[in-house]
C-alpha cells in the first residue's frame, strides 16, 4: 500500500464504466480539477474514444464486469488509486413471464461479482486516503415490473457495501442510489416523464448532482458505509 496521499500530488481517478454517461459527467468533473483519471469501458475502443472526449488528461481501458477473472489483467498497469468509482451498470429488465437466465447472470456477475472482484485488485495501490463509490440504483427501495434482476443487486450493493467497508479499513466505501436521472440519455427525450408529478423538488434529478453526490461521498472522510440516495425526495411519495 502507498505510504499516504500527498495532497501536492495529483489525484488518480479511476471510473468502471467511465464510458456511460454519468460515468463521463463524473470524469469530466475529475478532469477539470486536474485529476489524472482513467475510464473503463468494455472495449478499448470505446474506453478511448470516450476519454478522448472528455481531456487529454484521460486515459481509456478495456474492463469487462461480467468477466471477473479478467479483471486482474485489466488492471495491471493501473499504478495507485485515490478514488474508485464503480458505475458499471448492466441492463436490468428482465420480466419473471420471460426470464432471460443468461441476461441475469451477466447482470448478477457485472455488478456483484466484478465490482467486488474490481476493489479485491486495486486495494493494495489505494493511496492512504482512497474511498470507493459503488453505483446501485433506485429500484432497491422501489420496484417497477421487470426489475426483479436489478432490485435484488442493488439491494445487493447494501450488502456489499457493508462488508467492504470492514474487508478494507481503514479505506472507506459507500453507495449511491440515483433515481431517475431526466438528462441521461435514457430519459431526457421522454415527455411528461410520469415520475414529474410525484417529486417533491418539481423535477427529476440531473446527471451533475448524481456526480456531485458521489464526489461528496469519495471525499467526505467521515461518510462510510452509506446509502445515499439521489431521487429528489421521490421515495417519499
Amino acid at each position: 500500500m502507498s505510504a499516504g496521499r500527498d495532497h501536492c500530488l495529483v489525484t488518480t481517478s479511476i471510473i468502471v464504466g467511465g464510458s456511460g454517461a454519468l460515468g463521463r459527467v463524473l470524469a469530466q468533473r475529475f478532469a477539470d480539477r486536474g485529476d489524472t483519471v482513467v475510464i473503463t469501458s468494455r472495449t478499448r475502443e470505446r474506453a478511448d474514444a470516450a476519454a478522448a472526449e472528455i481531456a487529454d488528461t484521460v486515459r481509456g481501458l478495456a474492463l469487462d464486469l461480467s468477466r471477473p477473472e479478467t479483471i486482474a489483467e485489466a488492471l495491471v498497469d493501473v499504478r495507485e488509486v485515490d478514488n474508485l468509482v464503480l458505475a458499471g451498470v448492466p441492463a436490468g429488465f428482465n420480466t419473471l413471464a420471460q426470464f432471460d437466465i443468461a441476461k441475469a447472470v451477466e447482470a448478477v456477475t457485472t455488478k456483484l461479482v466484478g465490482y467486488t472482484e474490481t476493489v479485491r485488485v486495486l486495494r493494495d495501490r489505494f493511496t492512504r486516503d482512497a474511498s470507493v463509490v459503488l453505483f446501485g440504483g433506485l429500484a432497491k427501495e422501489r420496484p417497477y415490473p421487470g426489475s426483479t434482476i436489478v432490485t435484488a443487486i442493488n439491494s445487493g450493493v447494501t450488502g456489499l457495501v457493508k462488508t467492504l467497508a470492514v474487508e478494507i479499513a481503514p479505506h472507506r466505501v459507500n453507495a449511491i442510489h440515483p433515481g431517475v436521472v431526466g438528462d441521461s440519455p435514457r430519459w431526457r427525450d421522454v415527455p411528461d416523464h410520469p415520475h414529474v408529478p410525484r417529486t417533491p423538488i418539481g423535477r427529476l434529478v440531473t446527471m451533475a448532482e448524481v456526480a456531485d453526490a458521489a464526489d461528496f461521498l469519495l471525499r467526505n472522510t467521515g461518510v462510510n458505509a452509506e446509502d445515499l440516495f439521489i431521487d429528489g425526495g421521490l421515495r417519499a411519495t
